[in-house]
C-alpha cells in the first residue's frame, strides 16, 4: 500500500457536484492499494497514520499525532500511485489491485482507521470520479510505502 499523507486545515471531496466528505483538522490521505497487499500491510500502515507525529505541540515543535489533536481522516481511494513509468510516457497501473482485491481491503482500511480513532472517518467513493479539495497546513506531506518500511 502506497499512502500519500497531507496534513490539512481543512479538506472535502465531491462526487457529481456534492459534498461526499469533508474534514477540518487532519489528514486527507490517498491511498492506492497493490495486488500484493495484504490486512497485515493495513494493521502496520493504520498504527503508523494515527500516530505519526507531524501536528504542532505548544511549543511550536511537529511533536503531536493525529490521535493527541482529535484530528479527522479523509481517504482516497487513487490506484493512480501505483503508476510505472519506466517505459515510454503512458503509465503502467499492473501493480494495481483489482477491484475484487482493492474494495474488500479498502473496506477494511476504513474500519480499521474508525476503530483506532474512536470516531468514524470521511471518505470518497472507491472507482468514481471524484474532485478532492484541500488546504494543505506547513506545507506537510509524507508518503509511505508499506513495502518499504524506512
Amino acid at each position: 500500500m502506497i499512502a500519500v499523507i497531507q496534513r490539512v486545515s481543512e479538506a472535502s471531496v465531491r462526487i457529481e457536484g456534492s459534498v461526499k466528505g469533508q474534514i477540518n483538522q487532519g489528514f486527507m490521505i490517498l491511498l492506492g492499494i497493490g495486488h500484493d497487499d495484504t490486512e497485515e500491510d493495513i494493521d502496520w500502515l493504520t498504527k503508523k497514520i494515527t500516530n505519526l507525529r507531524i501536528f504542532q505541540d505548544d511549543a511550536g515543535k511537529m511533536n503531536c499525532s493525529l490521535i493527541d489533536i482529535s484530528g479527522e481522516i479523509l481517504l482516497i481511494s487513487q490506484f493512480t500511485l501505483h503508476a510505472s513509468t519506466k517505459k515510454g510516457n503512458r503509465p503502467s497501473f499492473i501493480e494495481a489491485a483489482k477491484p475484487e482485491i482493492a474494495i474488500p481491503l479498502y473496506e477494511q482500511m476504513i474500519k480499521t482507521l474508525e476503530a483506532k480513532l474512536g470516531k468514524s472517518i470521511q471518505t470518497g467513493e472507491f472507482g468514481a470520479d471524484m474532485k478532492v479539495s484541500l488546504v494543505n497546513d506547513g506545507p506537510v506531506t509524507i508518503t509511505i510505502d508499506t513495502k518499504n518500511k524506512k
